[in-house]
């Protein structure tokens, strides 16, 4: 299982990154856990190559090695559903990975149940991977949609916009809708967002939205705190505070 740390969502979030990383943060931090969550099976670092090395065979096989430690007694189809902090972060991450954006949208008193009843959606082969998920009990989701959205409970298949500010519906279907219906709507929505996205190049993208002036709001600031001295670098990449 990947556990992607919302890290810019909350400070409790940053400090659980500063703990991979001898107190520093920064925007990515990679270590191997056992089930429990706590027990840490590798060393830790920015990411698989400093732990594992370059080789992506050497890589597998040491997955490998690990797992035969930790056989799997329960079936993933039940594993819950994967949830963002908020709507916002998940349609902002939905764009950044061009990926359609599944949003269960249910009343609060009703959201575990409905997340409960679609796990074997989400974990279905053809699903895995190929879409976010976010789950949501209040009406919030619905600002930033452009189009289609009419704040009911439901499935909604959402195309992120360019800079992960905006969206729009392409298809809505009700939890009593057959299993296979709602995959193949997930299948046609993820075949015209193929259709209608062209592919983002990164420094070019970053350029362009700097250049409009878009900048995303998070919780905590922006930047890595890459000298542990529990502040904020804001300087370029390799720049410390003086």
């Amino acid at each position: 299982m990947c556990v992607r740390i919302e890290s810019y969502e909350s400070e409790e979030n940053q400090k659980i990154v500063r703990s991979y990383l001898d107190g520093r943060f920064e925007n990515t931090a990679f270590c191997v856990l056992a089930p429990d969550g706590k027990t840490r099976l590798t060393r830790s670092g920015r990411g698989p190559r400093q732990v594992f090395g370059s080789s992506p065979d050497e890589f597998v096989s040491k997955l490998e090695t690990i797992l035969t430690n930790y056989q799997s007694s329960a079936d993933v189809m039940d594993a819950p559903v994967p949830d963002f902090h908020s709507f916002k972060l998940a349609l902002n991450i939905a764009s950044a990975d061009q990926r359609v954006l599944v949003l269960i949208a249910a009343p609060k008193d009703q959201l575990e149940a409905t997340e409960k009843s679609v796990r074997r959606l989400a974990w279905n082969p053809k699903v895995q991977g190929r879409f976010h998920f976010d789950l949501e009990s209040t009406a919030a989701w619905k600002e930033p949609l452009s189009q289609g959205a009419d704040a009911q409970a439901g499935i909604y298949l959402i195309k992120p916009g360019t800079y992960g500010l905006s969206g729009t519906v392409l298809a809505r279907l009700d939890f009593d809708a057959k299993p296979q219906a709602i995959l193949t709507a997930m299948a046609e929505a993820g075949a015209t967002f193929a259709k209608t996205t062209e592919k983002k190049v990164y420094g070019t993208h970053v350029q362009e939205g700097r250049e409009k002036g878009v900048r995303i709001e998070m919780a905590v600031p922006y930047g890595e705190d890459r000298d542990g001295d529990g502040e904020i670098d804001h300087g370029g990449p390799g720049r410390r505070r003086p």
